[in-house]
């Protein structure tokens, strides 16, 4: 059965592919949105060498980072499982010899490496050569980024499972979906950083998930979080992670007692 779930990897991975060119344009359109940033962020800053923790070279890599992160670990998975409960072939999924949220996982994390390899890692490079972006020399960055950017796929599709499985209870969760992508791109610092915030509002996101998938990684990236305070963050992930398993299984095992199609 493990074969079986690492093959779906494998099929959305070569679904992907034929749809490559989407995503070699993709690598320009970001290009576009992280140099709206830095320009933006140039005139933030104008005289000052630092706001809110953050040095010009340290908000430049910063926002090259995060964005070609995200392209990493977006997804659609929402709407797919979304869409598979209102037609009611999420029911079929019941009866199969295998577990329905790792299929979809398996499907995220193909279409993340599709991604990875062919949309963030020649990403960044374009990046690098048009922004002055400052990567980390140290090789142990380099690895602890690597596992804190999967934990911040993993977060970041529980959340989109979570609000794709809140279709059982609802007959249409497609706005709930559209605010729940605007919340992570706000709130998880990928259109602005945690610090940059208001105090009490920057308290509140500490308590929520949503600075796990980008803002936290990132600052580790940019080394404005080092030594034992990274291992910090990536335990912060990590307890995120299983925390989210909590009610996922609650949400699933609930909407099987009480399973309706919409549609017919």
């Amino acid at each position: 059965m493990n074969g079986a779930y690492l093959e779906l990897i494998r099929i959305r991975f070569l679904m992907m592919l034929a749809y490559r060119v989407n995503y070699y344009s993709g690598i320009i359109i970001y290009a576009i949105n992280i140099g709206a940033y830095y320009f933006l962020w140039q005139a933030i800053y104008g005289d000052k060498t630092v706001l809110a923790g953050f040095t010009v070279a340290q908000m430049t890599t910063y926002v090259a980072v995060s964005w070609m992160a995200r392209a990493f670990y977006y997804n659609n998975l929402d709407s797919e499982i979304a869409n598979e409960i209102r037609d009611g072939s999420v029911a079929i999924q019941f009866i199969r010899p295998y577990n329905y949220l790792i299929v979809k996982l398996m499907q995220g994390l193909g279409e993340g490496l599709f991604r990875l390899l062919l949309f963030m890692v020649p990403g960044m490079l374009v990046v690098s050569l048009l922004f002055p972006v400052r990567l980390p020399t140290d090789p142990t960055v380099w690895l602890m980024y690597a596992v804190m950017l999967i934990f911040s796929f993993l977060i970041n599709t529980q959340i989109n499972m979570l609000t794709g499985l809140l279709a059982f209870f609802v007959e249409n969760n497609s706005g709930m979906i559209r605010m729940k992508r605007v919340m992570v791109d706000l709130f998880s610092g990928v259109v602005v950083p945690m610090s940059f915030l208001p105090g009490w509002l920057e308290t509140v996101m500490k308590w929520l998930p949503f600075q796990a998938i980008t803002y936290l990684p990132s600052s580790v990236f940019t080394g404005r979080t080092e030594g034992v305070e990274a291992f910090k963050v990536l335990g912060l992930q990590f307890i995120w992670f299983v925390l989210l398993l909590l009610p996922i299984e609650w949400v699933w095992r609930t909407a099987r007692h009480r399973l309706f199609v919409q549609g017919g």
